[in-house]
């Protein structure tokens, strides 16, 4: 893999391959790949997306000239990433993550109310889908995310919900024998 690339580059690069991949709007889908096109181009390398195999391929962009690699300017291989964005790696992944989420959100709720589990659920749902990490992995940065983008328009959250949305989380790194990381 591409020393030169930082993790959290290729995970945010795949996951807006994903976003556009998936979604239904075509305007919302080069939203996606021009960010990640942006994000990436910063880091001297361009994306590709091979859909037969459901693969982001990620190459320097000095291999290339007017959009067609050129082999001749392809000294090392290894600076070369691809990624499956799909088979069983993948799925068995997200499904491992899904249920340790989901094992905490029920402990929330039994021990805190439907509430709180309601607020868990929808970050545990962030978390999953969309970084496909457990609860405590979760950076600043994602509780952020989550906090001022995801929940207030993807949670559909009720007044309650709204009022207790820190507690819980507060209450659902507890649950994860963790401290809630700095997000402000």
């Amino acid at each position: 893999m591409a020393d030169d690339l930082p993790d959290e580059l290729l995970d945010e690069a795949e996951r807006l391959t994903r976003l556009a991949r998936d979604v239904p709007n075509p305007e919302e889908a080069a939203a996606h790949r021009d960010r990640r096109d942006e994000l990436l181009a910063e880091h001297g390398y361009t994306a590709r997306y091979r859909e037969d195999d459901d693969t982001l391929v990620l190459n320097p962009s000095d291999w290339f000239e007017d959009g067609v690699a050129r082999t001749e300017r392809m000294d090392d291989l290894s600076r070369a990433v691809e990624r499956s964005l799909s088979g069983a790696g993948a799925d068995d992944e997200w499904q491992a993550v899904e249920a340790d989420n989901a094992d905490l959100v029920e402990r929330l709720g039994e021990e805190h109310g439907v509430v709180h589990a309601a607020n868990a659920r929808a970050f545990a749902d962030f978390m999953g889908n969309h970084y496909t990490r457990r609860i405590e992995a979760a950076s600043g940065r994602e509780v952020k995310e989550f906090l001022e983008e995801y929940y207030p328009r993807n949670a559909w959250p009720t007044a309650e919900q709204k009022a207790v949305i820190e507690e819980s989380l507060r209450l659902l790194f507890d649950a994860a024998g963790c401290d809630r990381p700095s997000y402000r």
